[in-house]
């Protein structure tokens, strides 16, 4: 199973979080108040998307983290990399941190990439403001301007 690590999800939601107030500088305490994760875990999660560039730190008495970029500008995939590491499905691809012992002899050697390389492609295409964003069923139905069709939308009788 191809899955990604609980600290990759948080990091969607802190960067999430961020995104909606980016007018402001966040502190740790401020982003683990209001995601519901502990400081502790926010801390390491920005020391790892601060280096990454996709948060900037401020340092002083007003000082805290902002967004790198817009959340438009921000990919999943390198959300991903900056937690986990190269998006990397096994260890004879590029990018990859670990090494293979047969890849002398396998058949497959080099043809993973293909498989790698797309899904790295398809994680590039989604941004972060994407991830943000209400699931489909919430969304107001193509063509309905008063929202009608919304999950809890209200009906004029």
């Amino acid at each position: 199973m191809f899955k990604l690590s609980k600290l990759t999800d948080y990091a969607v939601v802190v960067l999430s979080d961020m995104a909606r107030r980016s007018d402001a500088v966040q502190t740790v305490p401020q982003l683990a108040e209001r995601t519901g994760l502990p400081a502790p875990t926010v801390a390491k999660l920005m020391k790892l998307l601060t280096p990454a560039g996709l948060a900037v730190s401020h340092r002083g008495a007003q000082g805290g983290y902002v967004l790198a970029r817009g959340a438009t500008d921000i990919s999943v995939a390198e959300i991903i990399a900056a937690v986990e590491g190269p998006i990397a499905l096994t260890a004879c691809v590029e990018g990859s941190d670990q090494a293979c012992n047969a890849e002398r002899m396998c058949p497959m050697r080099g043809n993973w990439e293909r498989v790698n390389g797309a899904v790295r492609d398809a994680l590039e295409r989604v941004s972060l403001a994407e991830m943000m964003s209400f699931p489909d069923f919430m969304a107001p139905r193509a063509g309905r301007p008063d929202g009608e069709g919304r999950i809890g939308a209200a009906r004029n009788s």
